[in-house]
């Protein structure tokens, strides 16, 4: 994210994200999609990892948003997410409101056997 930092204008890092401490605060970041998950006692509420130059975040995503974007959060390797910040229980999470890919290219892993 470090190389393509100076196009994510109004997107704050990771580490600055996990800074804000005011609850419900709307926030903009920008990252590489780690993983995406939705266990099955979570009631169709998606989990997602973000990761950029400074470090990860967690991102919720409600059913009526991933109803809303599901093809660019499941198809899109990096995304600009804006969210809101909640708190629970020492733990820092944003919960998505909308999703823009970002145009990055992407390689094939090298797998060995």
């Amino acid at each position: 994210m470090s190389f393509v930092r100076d196009q994510m204008v109004g997107c704050l890092t990771a580490a600055q994200a996990l800074e804000v401490e005011r609850h419900r605060a709307r926030v903009r970041v920008a990252g590489v999609v780690t993983h995406r998950q939705r266990p099955g006692t979570a009631k169709g509420v998606y989990f997602l990892n973000l990761e950029d130059e400074t470090g990860l975040l967690n991102i919720v995503v409600l059913p009526d948003v991933w109803a809303r974007h599901r093809e660019v959060v499941r198809k899109s390797p990096a995304l600009v997410i804006e969210g809101r910040l909640e708190f629970h229980d020492g733990v820092t999470n944003i919960v998505a409101r909308s999703f823009e890919p970002i145009g990055v290219q992407t390689v094939q892993s090298r797998d060995f056997r």
